[in-house]
């Protein structure tokens, strides 16, 4: 069994026309011409990266009309002082030798060396450490090889070395600029003014280019471990910081409500006299601990705006307050006339600001055990509990005598809930409650009635 036997097909094959496809004819790259087949299989037939010269130039023949030849002809070179002659071959056209200045003079680059004058070296040059003779000889030599002060120091008579060499040649050179000029502003801008030689940050920089130069295998290792465990102690630092700047932008979480059960008509709930009390005392600690927190915060940051700084000394002042003591807080400042975030937020403004916010919480906290006092007060001096108006009557019996159960009536009503809001002012929170009601009312039977 084959697949065709699988899928159902006949055995005999089907005939299938098949057209061949027409395959592309590959463009023929022809050698160009003026170029070997040895260099040219070289390139792959890919165009070059330089840009080479038009093939059609590679066999140009000159004009007819021009005669061209090569002459030993003489010349001299104007960078030479001593006008020495010397002969080279020259490509003559028609006869004609070419003329103008030697083709290689135009690199001879020399240093403007500055001199001086015996009057300026008297007033201006004399230095302890150095003689006008071995002034004279260092500026010869500068002048000779072109300031380079490996030479000079191998070539200078008497034994300096490169740094002192260096510091003599740059200190005379500004002196004198600086005794010339008009005004020290009109050679400000020169480098030897701009950026003066300094030679003991390039005797130390010398020092530890050797040092490293002559350490061995073990102790750049050694040096290699020390700078991965710095690299890695800058980043996990980096990262701790990056933390903390993040928790500063969120702002912490508002605290439970404490104090804020008061009703709209301005009582106080018996059930809230215990959050009161703590709530009166704890703002004190709190606070202070978020201050101190939020400090420590701010710490970390190099840079940061005096008003972010209040806004977060405001948030953790807050913290423990709920979202309508807040709002309070707000429109007493509006009240007073005080603008939620200062105009100008010096240092000592934003301090006033923190301590008012902080007076009015005490004030409102005062306010609200004032409230739980006098209430607390009235009940006692009233000495009963009473209801408020709307409150259904119970009854354990009827003038009948007839038994009714304290948590049915005929009707099938609750006579009285559990724990039943009240808003009357006497009422504690230890009062006695109404029985439980059962689930389901039991049905009277003939004995009850």
């Amino acid at each position: 069994m084959d697949a065709k036997d699988i899928l159902g097909l006949p055995k005999t094959p089907l005939p299938i026309t098949q057209e061949k496809k027409s395959q592309p004819k590959k463009d023929s790259q022809r050698k160009p011409d003026g170029i070997s087949r040895e260099v040219y299989a070289l390139t792959g037939g890919l165009a070059p990266l330089m840009p080479s010269i038009d093939t059609t130039q590679l066999k140009r023949r000159p004009p007819s009309d021009e005669k061209i030849t090569w002459q030993w002809l003489p010349f001299t070179n104007s960078a030479r002082k001593d006008n020495l002659q010397l002969y080279h071959w020259v490509r003559v056209v028609n006869g004609v030798s070419p003329t103008g200045d030697y083709s290689f003079a135009k690199y001879n680059k020399s240093v403007d060396i500055v001199r001086y004058t015996d009057e300026e070296y008297e007033k201006h040059l004399t230095d302890p450490m150095w003689t006008k003779k071995e002034t004279d000889q260092l500026f010869d030599l500068c002048e000779r090889f072109d300031l380079r002060f490996i030479i000079i120091a191998d070539r200078f008579p008497s034994s300096r070395t490169v740094e002192e060499l260096k510091d003599r040649y740059y200190s005379v050179s500004r002196a004198i600029l600086l005794a010339r000029a008009p005004s020290p502003g009109d050679v400000s801008a020169h480098p030897l003014i701009k950026e003066p030689y300094n030679v003991s940050q390039e005797v130390d920089r010398k020092r530890a280019l050797s040092m490293v130069l002559s350490q061995t295998k073990q102790q750049e290792r050694k040096d290699a471990e020390v700078l991965a465990e710095a690299k890695r102690i800058t980043e996990s630092r980096m990262a701790a910081r990056g933390v903390e700047e993040s928790t500063l932008h969120v702002a912490p979480n508002a605290g439970p409500e404490i104090a804020e059960t008061a009703n709209v008509d301005g009582t106080v709930s018996p059930s809230s006299n215990v959050q009161l009390a703590s709530a009166a005392v704890a703002p004190s600690t709190s606070v202070t601990a978020e201050n101190a927190s939020t400090l420590a915060s701010l710490r970390m940051l190099r840079v940061y705006l005096r008003t972010y700084a209040l806004e977060q000394m405001v948030q953790a002042a807050s913290s423990t307050a709920g979202l309508r003591t807040i709002k309070r807080v707000e429109q007493i400042l509006q009240d007073l006339g005080v603008n939620l975030k200062p105009r100008v937020p010096t240092k000592a403004v934003c301090a006033e600001h923190l301590e008012l916010r902080k007076e009015i919480l005490t004030l409102l906290n005062l306010q609200k055990q004032l409230q739980y006092k006098e209430a607390e007060g009235s009940s006692f001096r009233d000495g009963s509990y009473t209801e408020m108006p709307g409150t259904p009557k119970r009854s354990h019996r009827d003038q009948d005598g007839i038994f009714i159960p304290d948590s049915m009536s005929f009707g099938g009503e609750r006579a009285g809930r559990r724990d039943q809001k009240r808003k009357g002012p006497g009422r504690l929170s230890d009062a006695p409650a109404s029985p439980a009601a059962h689930k389901r009312p039991r049905k009277l039977k003939a004995s009850d009635l």
